[in-house]
């Protein structure tokens, strides 16, 4: 008897429909699994025997083969145990064959027989296209967000019984929307001017951000305080974020679909695989990807592996990651918003007169850790001095969250007008014609170019920079001298910040 069963696997962030195929035919009892599976996938033979035998379901002690079509594609992860399961009892005659028609399957057997959540049920159940889906009760939330009709059991015996409609499917439990803690606001911080000011185009224009000061001049104050500047996500970022952290088994904040750019600030003694994403047999999303459409912090830049810096180069540009291994390739989104944060020396204290105890050849080698290329990415660099003392101690507070975020949502809709998110993917041929420059602006620019202190990107990057402040200034304002220079100097900081690179 062969029975075909509907299910599918994880493709770094993506869902690949997997037909398993079982057969159960005469012969000294056996199980074999073929179709290029992985280990989880191989390991789901003891797991499937034990799990039928314990819901008090018969076994064929026949010889068993399962064949995962199409066959060229690496199948991973243990959401294949329910489909075999499934398609082991219609081979069987255990289960008439009708009660599975058009029916995706999948979910990982325990022992004992129960059916436990896996990661990846978002893409994995947008890529099924049936009738309805099965998973398990923990994971029909997540599944809904993507097809109407699904079902849930907590168990092997209790999904047999319901799709064989001896029993009704068991209510799913409401998902736990655990409440979001509040986002830091810019009333907390004190003084630090320039810093809000950088903060604030940053978020308006979606630029990499790059903080340099010594400790407690407010670095990480600041750079925790710009998702609450960023404006709500879009349907369709929301279920690509989500569906990005269902792939990795990463739990989506709130519990539900994602709504607000997620914040990622990982140590800075992550891998390139795990901050960039790849990995040997699974292709899994990293830092990068599970912060797209939001912001990915580094603190401490300068203590990251050069070549783990380095890896960044290219996403950023991009807002993608090619991950090619011998076995197969995926494409990672990685859109995000870059902030960086460092000390400007190895002993903090670079920028105050007469307290730094470093070399000048430390200095210069605790700077070349952030190669040229890389600083090239950073549209904005602000160098911070420790707040003053009367603004620490009963300054007036600076403007509040949702005061800031009201200027960065307006100059978001009018990039959203020119047909890109952020003013940050404008195009070079656009801002030749669709943002001419006047003369005197140009002449600017032209003084900064043959003077060697623009790169053509950083040209562009900072002809979107000032597209941005002249936006938060008004959108239908053309970019004069004063929100050039501002660009410029924004931009020029970085030079004086690092000159030993």
């Amino acid at each position: 008897m062969l029975a075909t069963i509907w299910s599918a696997t994880l493709h770094g962030v993506d869902g690949r429909r997997v037909e398993v195929e079982v057969q159960v035919s005469g012969g000294l009892p056996s199980f074999t699994v073929v179709g290029l599976p992985d280990t989880a996938v191989r390991e789901s033979r003891d797991r499937v025997r034990a799990a039928v035998l314990s819901s008090h379901l018969p076994w064929p002690t026949k010889r068993i083969t399962v064949n995962l079509a199409p066959s060229g594609l690496r199948k991973s992860g243990s959401g294949l145990d329910l489909p075999v399961a499934i398609g082991v009892l219609v081979a069987a005659e255990a289960l008439a064959e009708v009660h599975v028609a058009d029916t995706g399957f999948v979910g990982e057997l325990g022992l004992d027989g129960s059916l436990r959540p896996v990661a990846g049920v978002v893409p994995m159940v947008g890529a099924l296209g049936t009738d309805r889906v099965v998973v398990p009760l923990a994971c029909v939330a997540e599944a809904r967000l993507v097809s109407p009709r699904v079902h849930g059991a907590s168990c092997l015996e209790e999904a047999v019984a319901a799709l064989q409609g001896r029993r009704r499917w068991p209510e799913a439990p409401c998902p736990v929307v655990t409440p979001t803690q509040g986002v830091p606001d810019l009333a907390d911080l004190h003084g630090q001017p320039l810093g809000r000011r950088a903060l604030e185009v940053a978020a308006a224009g979606a630029h990499h951000l790059l903080l340099v000061g010594p400790p407690g001049s407010g670095k990480t104050m600041l750079a925790t305080r710009l998702p609450g500047l960023l404006p709500p996500l879009e349907r369709h970022e929301a279920l690509e974020v989500t569906r990005i952290h269902s792939a990795a088994g990463v739990p989506v904040p709130g519990g539900a679909l994602a709504d607000r750019p997620p914040f990622r600030a990982p140590h800075h003694g992550a891998t390139e695989v795990s901050l960039v994403g790849g990995g040997s047999a699974w292709l899994r999303p990293g830092e990068l990807s599970l912060a797209h459409c939001g912001v990915l912090f580094l603190d401490e830049l300068a203590e990251f592996p050069a070549p783990v810096l380095d890896a960044l180069r290219q996403p950023l540009e991009e807002g993608v990651v090619r991950v090619r291994r011998a076995r197969g390739g995926v494409d990672l989104p990685a859109r995000v918003l870059l902030v960086g944060a460092m000390n400007p020396c190895p002993c903090g204290k670079g920028t105050l007169l007469g307290a730094c105890r470093c070399t000048d050849a430390v200095r210069a080698r605790y700077q070349r850790r952030l190669s040229g290329p890389l600083l090239d990415r950073f549209d904005l660099a602000v160098a911070l001095s420790p707040p003053d003392s009367a603004d620490l101690l009963g300054g007036a507070p600076g403007e509040p969250t949702a005061v800031v975020a009201a200027r960065v949502r307006a100059a978001r809709q009018a990039a959203t007008g020119r047909g890109v998110r952020a003013n940050a993917e404008l195009r070079a041929d656009w801002l030749r014609h669709g943002c001419p420059l006047s003369a005197p602006v140009a002449a600017m620019l032209e003084r900064h170019l043959r003077s060697g202190g623009l790169s053509a990107r950083g040209l562009h990057r900072v002809w979107r920079v000032a597209r941005t402040i002249a936006d938060l200034d008004d959108p239908a304002r053309p970019i004069t001298e004063l929100h050039m220079a501002e660009a410029l100097a924004l931009r020029a900081a970085r030079q004086s910040l690092l000159p030993a690179v």
